[in-house]
């Protein structure tokens, strides 16, 4: 259970373009319809996805799980805004404690549940959660406020060959190796504090041919680290096979990912749930060995052109979604 530590301060609403809204409504409309549906937004956010998934749905009930207190606060009042308190649950939770968390709330099963992985608009646009690397920063990455390990602890700590390893599995990032032994010989000179010595250093760390292309060079540093102080793989690992399990027959799920590890874990899940199981020796399929899963889209489909027009970081988004269709035996 996360945090429930101080609401953001008071000030305007973060501006909050949920992507490819349409299609997760779409995708996600057919189970929710019913009067009495519940889905569970694994990833409330700023509440985008839920608000316009309520609103489509007169009859749908809500469960809203968010590590961060920040993010919590500026949805309930979002949703309370809309006129939805009643109809939606808002939960502190890392999204791996779906099961927990229904089982608390005397659920169960669900008619949908929706991630939208990575990092908020309210954490990338507020500089002080130390997401960025394009304003200075406290080095945090924290999506839970209160949870122990920051960024910088991952700088100063590990050694050299573990952070290298989390920027080459986490980030891709093929000047891994340089990139840990530069921060090494730094961090020996003064600990790594605020997010634009380390995005400098990063950028010193690459090749200038590679800098020319690719956007900044310490993206891929960046999201390895936040990946790692937020282990959101692993988190992700754990919880979609809970979510597919919580999944009423009918019920849909619709994940929405933002670089190639999380796509990857998300295609193998869906996939494994859509196999026959049924021994390659037998003649006839076995009833109890047929697809738990339907998948409901070809690949990971990304955002449509005009959408990126308004809503460039909808660039590297993907949306895979699964229907359930029958019990596991």
């Amino acid at each position: 259970m996360s945090s429930t530590g101080p609401a953001a301060a008071p000030g305007p609403s973060p501006l909050h373009v949920p992507v490819l809204l349409d299609r997760v409504t779409e995708l996600l409309g057919p189970a929710c319809a019913a009067d009495g549906a519940v889905l569970v937004d694994a990833t409330l956010g700023l509440a985008g996805h839920t608000l316009a998934l309520l609103a489509a749905n007169p009859g749908l009930r809500v469960v809203g799980l968010d590590r961060d207190p920040q993010a919590r606060a500026e949805a309930t009042r979002r949703i309370e805004a809309a006129g939805h308190a009643d109809r939606v649950t808002v939960v502190p939770a890392v999204f791996d404690e779906l099961s927990d968390v229904l089982a608390r709330l005397g659920i169960d099963e669900v008619q949908g549940v929706l991630f939208d992985l990575g990092v908020s608009s309210l954490q990338l646009d507020r500089p002080d959660r130390g997401f960025s690397y394009s304003t200075d920063a406290p080095l945090d990455m924290r999506m839970d406020p209160g949870a122990p390990r920051t960024a910088a602890d991952v700088v100063n700590t590990y050694p050299p060959r573990d952070l290298a390893r989390v920027l080459r599995v986490y980030g891709e990032e093929r000047f891994a190796s340089r990139i840990a032994a530069a921060i090494d010989r730094e961090r020996t000179r003064e600990p790594f504090t605020g997010t634009a010595r380390l995005a400098e250093l990063v950028r010193e760390s690459i090749p200038a041919a590679t800098r020319r292309t690719g956007g900044h060079p310490a993206k891929r540093t960046f999201q390895a680290l936040r990946i790692e102080v937020n282990d959101e793989l692993g988190a992700l690992e754990r919880a979609l096979p809970d979510a597919i399990d919580a999944l009423a027959v009918g019920g849909r799920i619709a994940v929405i990912t933002f670089h190639s590890l999380e796509d990857r874990i998300v295609k193998q899940t869906l996939a494994a749930g859509a196999l026959d199981r049924t021994p390659p020796d037998l003649p006839v399929p076995l009833p109890e060995h047929s697809p738990v899963l339907r998948l409901l889209t070809r690949g990971g489909e990304a955002a449509a052109g005009d959408e990126l027009a308004t809503n460039p970081r909808a660039a590297s988004a993907r949306v895979r979604a699964a229907e359930r269709i029958r019990r596991a035996a």
